[in-house]
């Protein structure tokens, strides 16, 4: 890491550039570029995430006020908005892809080994979010009559929280089927909300050996096959062992599952849950569906703290470009946030970052 530099800089350090420019060849990414290359759109873009910028004319203009500052991020001069505008648009955002997975392997090593249940199971959350576009600003992105959105599609991994897989679709494609496609590991546990009810998708997880948390379907047809004994002074209301009963359903999925009720008490209201996990303690199954909530905070943390809503271009290829790196911001956020011997928010963090980017700290 470059000592006596901005601190903006010294995240830029934590890229290794070789790996970098081998994606850039990977995906020929300057492939006829003349003059700015890819690294130089990248820390571009990057600011454009830490520093907030609301427009390309903001990114330009930031780094051209520290243009003193800009060796040691790599950069000798600061871009210009048309030619920014036309990197974005015109190279592969499946680089940035490549590099979000490489910066993940880096802030994994500074990760809590593990999450805090006493199960050595991996426990991971999986959720999408969508976000809302203007029509007539982004007509590709069509998902209803004068709407338009994109999903972003994410599984959060419990130890230290940390996206492991995400994917970009249109807003039309159901979640279920974003669902089929995710690398799950044999034994890992997976918690949900209601939205991935699918019966074909369960029996092929047991199938696998892949366990689920998640919501009952109120309308769900099912035979109770045998009681367990419920907990005393917890919030279990019931632990049974059913079998679906519907025609398609016991078709699709002719395991036997688990139905455990619990009761919410900030919500005072009972909530259903479905697994297919018949070991692990009711009060347990209760809690995993409970750290689910993780996920939502990761979202909402997301979109509250980097340019993730707005966007500088309007393209597919400009917006995908700017959520992929969202979310390589937000690795290397949760990296310093496990490097800190301060307890830092977050948003503490971030604000913090905007605050002093090329500041010698």
């Amino acid at each position: 890491m470059v000592k006596h530099a901005s601190l903006f800089s010294q995240l830029i350090a934590l890229f290794n550039r070789q790996q970098f420019y081998a994606l850039v060849a990977q995906h020929k990414a300057e492939h006829y570029a003349k003059g700015f290359n890819s690294w130089d759109q990248f820390v571009a873009m990057l600011f454009c995430q830490l520093a907030q910028a609301k427009s390309l004319r903001e990114i330009c203009g930031g780094l051209a006020c520290c243009i003193g500052k800009l060796r040691h991020l790599g950069m000798q001069d600061a871009p210009k908005k048309s030619t920014l505008s036309y990197a974005n648009a015109q190279r592969p955002w499946q680089m940035y892809k490549d590099l979000f997975y490489q910066t993940l392997a880096t802030c994994r090593t500074a990760a809590p080994g593990k999450h805090k249940f006493k199960f050595k199971n991996k426990l991971l959350s999986l959720d999408s979010s969508t976000i809302s576009l203007c029509l007539a600003l982004f007509p590709w992105a069509k998902f209803r009559r004068t709407k338009g959105a994109v999903k972003l599609h994410l599984l959060l991994d419990h130890d230290g929280y940390l996206p492991t897989y995400a994917y970009i679709s249109n807003g039309k494609k159901h979640d279920v089927t974003i669902a089929r496609t995710v690398p799950l590991a044999r034994g890992s546990i997976v918690a949900m909300d209601r939205g991935y009810n699918d019966y074909k998708l369960f029996a092929s997880w047991t199938a696998h050996g892949i366990f689920f948390v998640t919501r009952l379907k109120d309308n769900a047809d099912y035979e109770v096959v045998a009681s367990n004994a419920v907990p005393l002074n917890r919030n279990i209301l019931s632990d049974q062992v059913i079998c679906l009963t519907g025609f398609y359903a016991k078709k699709d999925c002719p395991h036997l599952l688990r139905r455990v009720v619990a009761w919410d008490e900030q919500n005072q209201q009972e909530i259903v849950l479905l697994t297919n996990h018949l070991e692990f303690g009711a009060t347990t199954i209760s809690a995993i569906y409970k750290d689910r909530w993780q996920i939502e905070l990761f979202f909402k943390a997301l979109k509250q703290n980097l340019k993730i809503k707005t966007f500088v271009g309007t393209t597919e290829n400009a917006l995908y470009i700017q959520i992929w790196t969202a979310l390589i911001a937000i690795l290397l956020i949760k990296y310093l946030q496990f490097k800190s011997k301060l307890g830092w928010s977050l948003s503490n963090l971030v604000a913090f970052l905007r605050w002093n980017l090329f500041t010698y700290r």
